[in-house]
């Protein structure tokens, strides 16, 4: 469950977003770029307690806020060819090139992404890129997560590419993952970070301390890869999302 409440903050009133979560066992606090204030608490918390608790985070809270305060959301560019796409931690340059047989009309070159000439025309080129983003998920991801899977010993039912707003992927009770297609703008070892994070879920579906030991097996670098996605998630789908 979702819910926005608002709260005061050195004397500014935010609003913030509530989400209730099977898997946490505590409270737990993000501040992000685009979203704001979350507050993630377990599914059985007493939401009377929140008021006290923000109280308390207060400072930390509102210097993390500071971190954003400066910025603001520009238009969104209209892509054109020459200009560039994030992909696999690279930019691919978008190119105009005729009889493009690949997802879409569009095909990977190289370090370049050869496009339809009609795409541009029609102004449908963010959404055939979407859809080439998401053919290219379902491959990269169902072949590394299969692989990571036999390694880690752990089994999952099936792999759903999604476009989530706020999350890179999840994992079901049922042993379903999903993962965001815009991943495939991140470099491949963090890529592999997600996967692993996700199937590490199979195991223990929660973020105890057991959980990040188990992580840290098959994945001594997660702490520098979380870092990472958290400083870009706002830039990797700038050019991309509605």
């Amino acid at each position: 469950m979702v819910e926005k409440r608002e709260t005061s903050i050195n004397g500014q009133t935010i609003t913030y977003t509530v989400k209730r979560s099977l898997r946490a066992r505590h409270v737990r606090l993000e501040v992000r770029r685009q979203t704001g204030l979350t507050v993630i608490v377990p599914h059985s918390y007493n939401i009377g307690k929140l008021p006290g608790l923000l109280e308390s985070k207060e400072r930390w809270i509102s210097s993390n806020l500071a971190r954003f305060s400066h910025f603001q959301p520009s238009a969104k560019k209209k892509l054109g060819s020459g200009d560039t796409v994030p992909y696999l931690g690279r930019d691919l340059e978008l190119v105009k090139q005729d009889n493009q047989t690949g997802a879409g009309g569009v095909t990977l070159k190289g370090n370049t992404l050869a496009v339809s000439p009609i795409l541009f025309r029609n102004g449908i080129l963010e959404l055939a890129l979407e859809r080439w983003y998401r053919a290219e998920a379902a491959k990269l991801i169902g072949e590394r997560a299969y692989k990571l899977s036999t390694e880690m010993g752990v089994s999952y039912k099936r792999i759903t590419i999604r476009g989530q707003r706020s999350r890179w992927a999840s994992c079901s009770r049922k042993k379903n993952l999903s993962f965001n297609w815009k991943l495939l703008m991140a470099p491949e070892p963090v890529i592999d970070y997600v996967i692993m994070h996700e199937l590490t879920h199979l195991k223990e579906m929660n973020h105890s301390k057991r959980f990040w030991e188990l992580v840290a097996q098959h994945c001594h670098r997660w702490r520098e890869y979380r870092k990472w996605l958290r400083q870009h998630e706002a830039n990797l789908t700038a050019k991309l999302c509605p």
